[in-house]
Formats: structure tokens, sequence, C-alpha cells
């Protein structure tokens, strides 16, 4: 059973920054994509960015993309997300996820997700 822990979220002001951590573990830990979605609320839970974790390949939604980076660790089995030029839409919820079952090198959507981390609020103030 693969758990995950996020960490790093945290209130910060327009323009500012964090680093959103999430550590995987669990016997023989193994993905094809991790990804960082996010839910604010009354809103669905939206993609923002994901990373092959073989390749290190990286996509991101286009809200993000410039100002998000996600990165691996693969020695650690951790993920991160650095949040940068943050706007206060970005405040959400924001998960990591696992991609474990292979679907045909596909990453956007939340349901080719198999585990789960339990979310990290950020809240950028205006």
């Amino acid at each position: 059973q693969v758990k995950l822990v996020d960490s790093g979220g945290g209130l910060v002001q327009a323009g500012g920054s964090l680093r959103l951590s999430c550590a995987a573990s669990g016997r023989s830990f193994s993905t094809f994509h991790m990804g960082w979605f996010r839910q604010a609320p009354g809103r669905e839970r939206e993609f923002v960015a994901a990373i092959n974790w073989r390749s290190g390949s990286t996509y991101y939604a286009d809200s993000v993309a410039g100002r998000f980076t996600i990165s691996r660790d693969a020695a650690k089995n951790t993920v991160y997300l650095h949040v940068n030029i943050l706007k206060p839409e970005d405040t959400a919820v924001y998960y990591c996820a696992a991609q474990q079952r292979y679907n045909s090198g596909s990453y956007y959507y939340d349901y080719e997700y198999d585990n789960w981390s339990q979310g990290t609020q950020v809240t950028v103030s205006s």
C-alpha cells in the first residue's frame, strides 16, 4: 500500500513563493507519473502539474505554466512543487497523487491516479 504525505502549504502574500513536498512510502514503490492537483472551495479538483517518474518529463496546466515547477528526487521517493508568483486565485487545497497503472502516457485526469495525499492548504492574500 502506497502512502503519500504532503507538506509545505501556508499563508503567503500575492507574489510570494512556497515549496510543496510529497513523500511516498510503501513496499516497492513505483509509479508512472506523479501529479499535483488542487481544489478551491466550490470548484472541482483540477490538474496542476505532473512528472514522468522515469524520464523526468514535466507537464503543466496553462494557468500555472511559467510560475510553478514540478521536480522529483527519486532516491527519496519525493516530488516537489515550487509555486512562485502566487496569485489569490491559486488559493486551494493542493494534493499530490501517484499513478501506478500505465495509461498510454496520459497524466491529466484525476481518475488516472491511484493514491492521494491528505492535501495541504495554500492561501494567497491580495
